[in-house]
């Protein structure tokens, strides 16, 4: 099954790429999102930072950012997530009427550490805005398994603490989630900004 979804993983991301989602390549306005067409997303029911129930329904008619993620990261996860969100901050800046058009959104693959109190001190370092998700495993799993990310818990003989190996993916979803586009978060706020502004107007 692990190599099943690799394979479908790595397929779509190089569609993705062939697509023209290399930043350094122009994109005219009429091109078609990189992500169009893809089996990416679908729906899903978690438990957010208050404790509440939040699902993909909930946002409807907004573009929805998502990074997939844990709170016990020691480097990656807290550097992709400040690019992404700084990336937005700096699109709601140049764009206001963005910040009631997209909701940024992260899922947390380490539901045995992650409940709604961890979330909650963790998202609010990022961004106001930025929603926290958690719920058991078998529903981090099927929600991850339809977003194609792969993740595995890495432990070590001899040690209580654990790491979670995971795919580094920071989508771009439309309106009615289907998905547009891989955002940079590997690159510059500026270009985070200037991917979500390319396609959300």
């Amino acid at each position: 099954m692990m190599n099943k979804l690799l394979l479908v993983f790595f397929g779509t991301l190089l569609l993705s790429l062939l697509s023209g989602c290399n930043l350094a390549s122009p994109v005219e306005e009429s091109a078609e999102p990189p992500l169009a067409g893809a089996k990416i997303g679908g729906t899903f029911t978690l438990t957010n930072q208050d404790g509440g129930k939040t699902s993909d329904s909930d946002f409807t008619g907004q573009y929805r950012i998502i990074y997939f993620g844990f709170t016990y990261c020691p480097d990656v996860c807290p550097v992709d997530l400040a690019n992404l969100m700084n990336g937005l901050t700096l699109a709601e800046k140049a764009k206001p009427e963005l910040a009631e058009k997209i909701q940024p959104l992260f899922i947390s693959l380490d539901p045995e550490r992650d409940g709604p109190e961890q979330l909650k001190q963790y998202v609010d370092n990022f961004h106001p805005r930025l929603i926290g998700l958690t719920g058991s495993l078998d529903d981090i799993t099927a929600v991850a398994k339809k977003y194609l990310i792969i993740f595995n818990k890495r432990e070590s003989p001899g040690f209580s603490e654990y790491l979670i190996d995971h795919s580094r993916q920071g989508y771009l979803f439309g309106p009615d989630g289907e998905p547009i586009a891989l955002l940079p978060f590997d690159g510059t706020a500026q270009q985070v900004a200037d991917e979500i502004m390319r396609w959300t107007t």
